[in-house]
């Protein structure tokens, strides 16, 4: 490690998309915390990013700021850019790491944080960014490689002389987020320490989910096994689609869509024996919590499979794969739509079938899912 970043203890970790960016960045945050003692990390980030602070303990602050130059789904309204540099300039960090993915451009951020004054800034990045950052890896990916995201930002902080021995994700419920999410699911019927399947039916983008009509039929089949209850969990925003897709598979199931804080949905993926879900936050969060995933993966790009946990991960390969769209550009959606209710179940049947992992977040065994490239 060099001297500048041997001395470096207020560091800026810049993640401005979405909670499951945010908790694959987890194990490059442990390895920079852990290089140097008495070391803190604030998080820049999204509201939805910055609303994990509390389940990540590499972390010891975070200031939300909605970045004009990232993905939205929804309109927003956007931060004063001089405010936020007013910001960073008062904490006066000793150094920033900005995470990307490869389709991303770090050089916006990059320059907040060079106006901010903090002298240290490394990323990834294609262009020669000059004085804008420090510390430069010219980007690798996509060609000759694409890697996992978590491989990519453990990459990253390398260059800043930071390894981690551990790496799993992070996210850690607190007890009263157990207690809460145990007492809801008492109140319905469900024993929580009994085997249960969690199904998360929503996602931010349109192109990452599984149509409601196969998750009605996914819904039909588990509840062939009574013996292994479902429950059906979303944001309040996906209720309406939990409620119709629980109405058409006209079988008992319990929703708890809108009404699990973001601790109590941890917790509740914690205690499930295993989730299915799309290639969502909760998938990483399930990651995180060592519980075995079914991830219905649309294939809009290649590297966010779940990572250090059991998991199946079923998509139907298409010759559009990798569009990098929120929204399918051809219309059909055939990477979700082809993968059959039945090919679901059965992977949700395989994994019951499995040990569970004896530890949280360190799982027995732990393929590394991947997609065609």
């Amino acid at each position: 490690m060099s001297a500048p970043w041997q001395s470096a203890r207020r560091i800026l970790c810049v993640r401005l998309d979405s909670l499951g960016d945010v908790l694959m960045c987890t194990p490059a945050m442990r390895a920079l915390r852990r290089a140097v003692p008495g070391r803190t990390l604030t998080l820049l980030g999204s509201p939805s990013g910055v609303a994990a602070l509390p389940f990540i303990p590499e972390l010891d602050d975070a200031i939300a700021w909605e970045a004009p130059w990232t993905k939205a789904t929804a309109p927003r309204a956007h931060a004063s850019g001089p405010a936020l540099i007013a910001t960073l300039a008062a904490r006066a960090f000793d150094a920033a790491v900005i995470f990307t993915t490869y389709t991303q451009s770090a050089l916006p951020a990059a320059l907040l944080c060079q106006l901010a004054g903090i002298p240290l800034r490394l990323a990834h990045c294609r262009e020669n960014p000059y004085d804008l950052l420090t510390d430069w890896i010219p980007d690798p990916e996509p060609a000759p490689l694409v890697r996992h995201e978590v491989q990519r930002q453990l990459a990253l902080v390398q260059r800043a002389g930071c390894r981690s021995a551990e790496p799993g994700l992070s996210f850690v419920p607190r007890p009263a987020d157990f207690a809460a999410a145990r007492t809801r699911l008492s109140a319905a019927g469900i024993a929580p320490d009994r085997p249960w399947i969690l199904l998360h039916p929503g996602a931010s983008a349109a192109s990452r989910r599984y149509p409601p009509a196969h998750w009605s039929q996914v819904l039909r089949l588990l509840a062939d096994d009574p013996q292994v209850p479902v429950v059906l969990t979303g944001s309040a925003a996906e209720a309406e689609l939990v409620d119709a897709i629980q109405s058409a598979s006209a079988v008992p199931a319990i929703s708890l869509a809108g009404r699990l804080s973001l601790g109590e949905l941890g917790a509740a993926l914690r205690l499930a024996a295993v989730v299915v879900t799309n290639n969502t936050g909760p998938a990483h969060m399930a990651a995180a919590v060592g519980t075995p995933v079914v991830d219905l993966y649309a294939l809009t790009n290649p590297q966010h499979t779940p990572w250090h946990v059991r998991n199946r991960v079923l998509f139907h390969d298409v010759p559009c794969r990798f569009c990098y769209k929120s929204t399918c550009p051809q219309g059909h959606q055939a990477c979700l739509t082809g993968v059959d209710p039945q090919r679901v179940v059965d992977a949700v049947h395989e994994l019951l079938d499995a040990a569970r992992p004896a530890a949280p977040g360190l799982p027995a065994e732990a393929p590394d899912a991947s997609v065609p490239t």
